[in-house]
């Protein structure tokens, strides 16, 4: 079955889109509300700026000389350090958020949907199933994965950000996840090597990104060596894969044509937008998913 859908996440308590337009977008993440950049908010923001100053705890301010940095600039009493919670009737996970120089939170709130279909797809193949979570930032999808009985192999290449998944393990009363600093393509290759196989394969590749040894990632280079390594590890049946892509221009078509030629056939796939609903109905897209199921 082949399905393309939009997906916006409908169980947030602790997350919400207030406002979007003129390349910004105003969200409440638990109690503390935050003003950021979106370069896909090309329409005309529905509040004023005045009122977008004044409900943000938090405003990030770009730095002239840089297109990704920047600093925060914060109201009284606004933690530098606090958490949220997503409960559904599969999930119940605790994470920790902070502001970053690069205007990150720590918490990719599209995601949820992923969450779901991940922990769906590990109960369907049974606890102990082997998972892999690539580019694993932070571990939403990793604690989605344990959370239903995976045994989870989380990598990234960068031990602050893991050391930040373990801490939302913890907080979320869950344990056994397996953390990996490495390049995710480094990592991939020396698995083939080895022989090993996965039940499950979530990748959530940057468009540029360093390794823990200095190593180069440009998605466009290296994605389809990524994804025909992943078909190796991937079990030729009773398994699933999940593939994000953030990167402005890149089509979720294009990720489903990738992954189908590089990792080969499935029984279920559905892929698409990822997006959320602001307050005045206007849907802004947060990147595009493929994902498929083997039985």
């Amino acid at each position: 079955m082949i399905r393309s859908e939009l997906l916006a996440p409908t169980r947030w308590d602790d997350y919400e889109l207030l406002d979007s337009g003129d390349f910004e977008k105003l969200e409440r993440f638990g109690r503390y509300t935050v003003a950021r950049p979106e370069p896909q908010a090309v329409w005309k923001r529905s509040l004023p700026a005045e009122r977008w100053r004044e409900q943000a705890d938090a405003y990030f301010v770009r730095d002239k000389r840089s297109d990704e940095r920047g600093e925060w600039v914060c109201k009284p009493g606004m933690p530098a350090q606090w958490f949220v919670r997503y409960r559904s009737e599969a999930l119940d996970l605790r994470m920790r958020l902070g502001l970053t120089s690069f205007k990150h939170v720590g918490l990719f709130p599209e995601q949820a949907e992923n969450w779901e279909f991940i922990a769906r797809q590990v109960r369907r193949l049974g606890v102990g199933v082997p998972v892999l979570n690539l580019f694993a930032y932070t571990g939403g999808a990793s604690l989605a994965a344990c959370a239903a009985g995976a045994e989870v192999t989380h990598v990234d290449s960068v031990k602050p950000v893991v050391s930040w998944a373990r801490e939302n393990m913890e907080a979320s009363g869950l344990d056994g996840i397996r953390w990996i600093v490495e390049d995710a393509l480094k990592f991939v290759r020396r698995e083939v090597r080895r022989g090993r196989r996965y039940r499950g394969i979530i990748l959530d590749p940057p468009a540029y990104g360093r390794g823990a040894a200095g190593e180069k990632w440009v998605l466009e280079e290296h994605i389809d060596e990524m994804l025909t390594l992943c078909g190796r590890l991937l079990e030729p049946q009773g398994s699933f894969l999940v593939l994000n892509l953030y990167s402005m221009g890149l089509s979720a078509l294009l990720a489903r044509t990738a992954v189908r030629q590089a990792v080969g056939l499935c029984s279920e796939e559905r892929f698409g937008e990822l997006y959320f609903p602001d307050r005045f109905d206007k849907s802004l897209p947060l990147g595009v998913y493929y994902r498929f199921v083997r039985e």
